[in-house]
């Protein structure tokens, strides 16, 4: 069943509706495909968005990585100096090196995901 309303409004036009209707009637205005060029342009600003944190991101941690490395050796010459106690109860509450830089990675991968997700 339809609805009178949607019936009635239909029926009664007024000089701005007519006029509306023969605006959104007239031909698109011929502009040699410069719309297009517009939005190819936007699109790949936004793509270039998109990617340049990610990959700003692994280009700063593949710098970083080799420093890193030498810090977490220097960290265990440094932790091997340590009286024994200390050390056996500190290494016990710790997780190896592997599952710590796997769960980073893991974690960056998830936020990048989502990024991308979201976008």
């Amino acid at each position: 069943m339809t609805s009178k309303i949607i019936n009635m409004a239909e029926r009664i036009r007024d000089e701005d509706d007519r006029l509306l209707e023969t605006m959104f009637a007239a031909s698109p205005i011929a502009d040699d495909g410069f719309s297009a060029l517009v939005v190819r342009r936007i699109r790949r600003k936004v793509m270039l968005r998109r990617l340049s944190l990610p990959l700003a991101a692994l280009i700063g941690g593949a710098i970083a990585f080799k420093p890193l490395v030498a810090l977490a050796g220097f960290a265990q010459q440094l932790f091997l100096q340590l009286p024994d106690e200390l050390v056996a109860s500190a290494t016990e509450s710790l997780p190896a090196l592997q599952f710590v830089v796997t769960g980073g990675l893991l974690l960056l991968v998830a936020v990048m995901a989502l990024n991308m997700i979201e976008d």
